[in-house]
């Protein structure tokens, strides 16, 4: 079949660009420590307006994302570190990218807007809590994925959004940049508030599970009864101990 075919095609490629990346970034975390800085370099494009050469670059950063968990597969380097370093950086490329659209629509511009700053705000708090929520959630039960608008999404809608930022105003396709900040802020916080349910109702289970009585223990054995006495015979045992 043709989705086949394109699937395999795709797969050839990320495994060619996997060692070739392998070869030139042996280890895993330097790629994630790039497309930070890819990221950073987003932002920069975003303060200043340029939005559809932002969106380009962000696929470049996200590529970066992507493929560090596959080089680390490869090279034999999967560490519980890494995991952890990869996901802090994340955190902070999901906020370094909205703080930059934030600084844009906060600029002395004819595109100046309070209410699309606010948007920016919203969505940047809304992407912490996501993240958060699931992390805390994963310490208190086995597993907390539920919700719409995780990292991934997120991502492509604010690249979506970019490569919109062409053309001429008054084309209906185009400049959806601020459509998707209010699509951020609002889905943002209802992924994190499904999983404050989803977290209280199998929390709730676990308790109910918990507050079972125990099973019957068998009775005990003489042993068991017999009173402890200290490791001193009664002669040396200070006088506050001895039996009276």
């Amino acid at each position: 079949m043709l989705s086949e075919r394109i699937g395999s095609a795709g797969t050839k490629v990320l495994d060619t660009l996997v060692r070739y990346l392998a070869r030139i970034f042996p280890n895993p975390n330097t790629l994630t420590f790039i497309g930070l800085l890819i990221n950073i370099g987003c932002a920069v494009l975003y303060g200043w307006g340029h939005f559809f050469i932002a969106g380009l670059v962000m696929i470049v950063a996200n590529l970066f994302d992507m493929l560090d968990g596959r080089v680390a597969r490869l090279t034999g380097r999967v560490t519980r570190f890494g995991g952890f370093f990869d996901s802090v950086l994340d955190r902070y490329s999901d906020v370094i990218v909205l703080i930059g659209i934030m600084v844009f629509y906060a600029r002395n511009t004819p595109q100046h807007s309070t209410l699309y700053v606010t948007l920016a705000g919203i969505a940047l708090l809304g992407s912490v809590l996501v993240s958060y929520t699931r992390a805390r959630a994963e310490n208190l039960i086995q597993q907390c994925k539920v919700g719409f608008l995780e990292r991934p999404e997120r991502v492509v809608l604010i690249i979506i959004g970019s490569l919109t930022e062409i053309g001429p105003e008054d084309n209906p396709f185009l400049h959806k940049m601020r459509a998707v900040l209010w699509v951020l802020a609002v889905l943002s916080h209802w992924t994190v508030v499904h999983r404050m349910y989803h977290t209280y109702l199998e929390a709730r289970r676990l308790d109910m599970i918990g507050d079972m009585p125990p099973e019957p223990t068998a009775p005990a054995t003489p042993e068991q009864d017999e009173v402890w006495e200290p490791a001193l015979p009664k002669k040396q045992a200070p006088s506050w101990y001895r039996a009276t």
